[in-house]
């Protein structure tokens, strides 16, 4: 649970803590609409993908597994998102971003593997890569 349990000291939920949180994530998240008493379940999708995303980074990780990250989101969140995921790998932070985007994965990965028919056939560094190349090796081809 790592920084959660900054949240109940001795079993009591410390509010202004959770709610000074709640705060910074709904303002560095972008979620709306800005109250940190909403109920997720009352919110679009797009803001209960960014309560995840905020609650994500906020624990402290050395791998982040990503999986289709920006779906449903609006471009804003997009943005933000991206932002994220680059700011982890910054720090030093492992992030498997796994993405039906193309260009999501030529804009934000260091080294990027391919599967075709479940089985991983070439990992190559994003250097020159382009998703026609991608589209190819998706397909069995060989570059």
């Amino acid at each position: 649970l790592g920084q959660e349990r900054d949240f109940y000291p001795r079993g009591w939920w410390d509010k202004p803590k959770l709610y000074a949180h709640a705060e910074s994530c709904i303002v560095n998240g972008d979620i709306r609409p800005p109250l940190p008493d909403a109920h997720a379940r009352g919110l679009s999708g797009g803001n209960q993908q960014k309560i995840i995303i905020a609650r994500e980074f906020f624990r402290s990780f050395k791998l982040l597994i990503s999986a289709q990250p920006t779906r449903g989101v609006d471009v804003g969140a997009i943005e933000m998102i991206h932002r994220q995921l680059l700011a982890a790998r910054s720090e030093g932070r492992a992030v498997l971003l796994i993405s039906a985007e193309l260009s999501e994965i030529l804009a934000l990965s260091d080294r990027i593997g391919v599967l075709y028919k479940g089985r991983l056939v070439k990992t190559l560094p994003n250097r020159g890569v382009t998703a026609e190349d991608l589209g190819l090796l998706m397909t069995g081809a060989s570059l």
